[in-house]
């Protein structure tokens, strides 16, 4: 069991603010279930045009965000200094990487408590293909590979 830094008092290592005296715990990640794969009556998402691959936020914070894939690796967390930052508490700080080598996209999941969802399966590593979903946390999102497909 975990200490408070604020008040001292003892916390239980599910929780993500204090009991005592409702201070919020840093370093931490709260657990949620997994968001359902998507129904054939959900909305298509229109792929955006773009020269290389990109992650388009689907479900979750910051719908419509998108994040082009420019670099050999990128990383993936709640770390602000993350390539890619994506702020909710339910995103590990060093959540995932993604890997651009030779036309191929990988994610990686770098240990975190909540894992990678690929098309709704946990995957530790996975190469991605056009369409597919990446949920991250409480984000969803949709991978493009970008120019001719």
């Amino acid at each position: 069991m975990d200490t408070c830094p604020a008040c001292g008092a003892a916390v239980p290592p599910d929780v993500t603010v204090c009991p005592s005296c409702e201070e919020a715990l840093p370093e931490r990640t709260a657990s949620f279930a997994p968001i359902e794969a998507p129904s054939a009556s959900a909305a298509p998402v229109q792929p955006p045009i773009s020269d290389g691959p990109l992650l388009v936020v689907r479900k979750g914070p910051e719908v419509g965000e998108r994040f082009y894939l420019d670099r050999p690796r990128l990383t993936v967390g709640r770390d602000p200094q993350a390539d890619i930052f994506l702020n909710d508490i339910t995103v590990s700080r060093a959540h995932a990487a993604l890997e651009v080598e030779s036309g191929e996209v990988t994610v990686k999941d770098e240990g975190s408590l909540n894992g990678v969802y690929v098309n709704g399966v946990s995957v530790d590593r996975a190469v991605l293909h056009t369409g597919d979903q990446v949920q991250i946390g409480r984000f969803q999102m949709v991978f493009m590979s970008g120019g001719a497909e």
